[in-house]
Parts: C-alpha cells; structure tokens; sequence
C-alpha cells in the first residue's frame, strides 16, 4: 500500500516538474519573441528620397528625422546623402533614424553682406534662399555695433557644402570677442599679420619659410605680375572665411 502512495506521490512531483519546465519554457519563447519582435534592421535609405524613406521607416516601426541639408552634384535635390545607423544596424522600434538631405547643385549666388547691419544680412540671406549660420562678435572701432566685418563662405564662394552663411559682427570694445573670421593674409608682411592676431589674442605658430619662384615676365599686352615680397604671407591654415575661437593657433607660409 505504502509502495503505491510512493508511487502516485512520484509520478505527481513529475508532473509538476514537468508543467514548470514547459511554463518555464513557455515564459523564456515569449520573451524571445517579445524582444526580438522588437527589434528591426535599419534599411539602405542613401538615394530614396525623404518622403520614400519616411514611409518604409513608419511601416518598420522607425521614425526618421532630416538633422542636415547639403548640396551635392551627384545626388538629386529630395534624396538621402547619408544616414545614422548604418544600413543593416539592429535597433528597437521607435528608434530614431537621423538623415541628411540633398539639396542638388549649388544654384544661389552667396550675396556681399559685409559693410551691412546684421539685421539686414540676415534678410538678404533669407531672401537669396541661405541660411544665417554661426554668428561671432569682435570689438572693432572702425565699425558701428552690429556692422557684419566678414562673412563665411564669402561673397560668390562656388562649391560651398551648406546653404548658410557665418557672420563676424562688429561689437563694442568692451565686449569680449567669442570667434573670429580669418581674412586673407596673402601677401601681408608677416610681422603685420603676427601683430594683428595677437591684438585679437589668437596665437601663431612659429611661422614656415619657403623659396617662391620669381613669376616671368608679362609678354605682348599682358602686364606682368608682381612678385611676392620676401617676409610676406604666401599661405594660411586655417584658411581665409573659416570661424575660429580664440584658442587658436594660426599657421602661417611666407616666403623668404
């Protein structure tokens, strides 16, 4: 008799065991495909255009942002240059997809807005189809406050990668400069072009002298060009329009 009970009290603890490791089994399945089903590979977008992208990312669960817009001569305006992740990057649903746009070919002319109130570049940029981009400030006597000194890209730049433009504004002389806009040094004396930036408070590296060939002599009715004055800058790095802070060191090329 007790043999029996033995017996029914085994086979019982089986079951048991038997109904956990299927519940277990069960629980671990729907787990698995809880968070895989989750889970989406990002698609190739480079070349569709942005409405395109945006439907196949909404129907795969994504959501897809334009962070960027660029001119380009081999992508047409609308369609994707890039993205972020990568093609084939597994992420969850409702993950971000960021994508830069194309704008096609540069076709506006970057207007001359230096000499003119920053307001009022910033309504020619506006109305030539740019964007006002990173605005610095710099004390400067010889203009009045909120006077635009130099622009990046400058005035009819060709090739430029975005469809804005960074302005270096006139500001009073107590105000402490945040950037400036390096204006082109070729062929200033380098003692002059050391003396200017260290006014503003950017440093120069130690300076790199090389020969420059003598230009030939003009022929016919062509006037012949100048040579370049020893002592005098020939090259600049970073190079003239581009923004840099004070914390800068320019490098300078003049000839010997």
């Amino acid at each position: 008799m007790s043999g029996h009970i033995l017996l029914r009290t085994f086979r019982m603890a089986s079951l048991i065991v038997a109904l956990v490791a299927v519940a277990m089994l069960s629980a671990i399945t729907t787990m698995h495909f809880a968070i895989h089903g989750a889970e989406v590979q990002v698609p190739a977008l480079k070349g569709m255009t942005v409405a395109d992208a945006r439907s196949q990312t909404a129907g795969m669960g994504l959501n897809l942002s334009v962070d960027n817009r660029y001119y380009s001569g081999d992508v047409a305006a609308g369609h994707i240059l890039t993205q972020s992740p990568a093609p084939g990057t597994v992420v969850r649903r409702e993950w971000h997809v960021r994508v830069s746009e194309s704008l096609g070919p540069q076709k506006v002319d970057v207007p001359n807005i230096v000499g003119n109130d920053q307001r009022l570049a910033a309504f020619q940029l506006r109305r030539a189809g740019l964007d006002v981009g990173t605005i610095a400030k710099l004390p400067d006597n010889a203009a009045p406050e909120g006077t635009v000194i130099a622009q990046d890209p400058p005035a009819h730049a060709q090739g430029i990668e975005r469809p804005s433009v960074n302005l270096l504004v006139a500001a009073p002389d107590d105000t402490p400069p945040d950037g400036y806009v390096m204006p082109d040094f070729f062929g200033v004396p380098v003692v002059a072009v050391q003396a200017q930036l260290a006014r503003i408070g950017i440093k120069t590296a130690q300076p790199m002298f090389i020969d420059v060939p003598i230009p030939p002599v003009g022929t016919g009715n062509a006037p012949p060009a100048s040579p370049v004055i020893p002592g005098a800058v020939v090259g600049q790095d970073p190079q003239a329009g581009a923004r840099v802070t004070l914390d800068a060191e320019v490098k300078l090329t003049v000839a010997k």
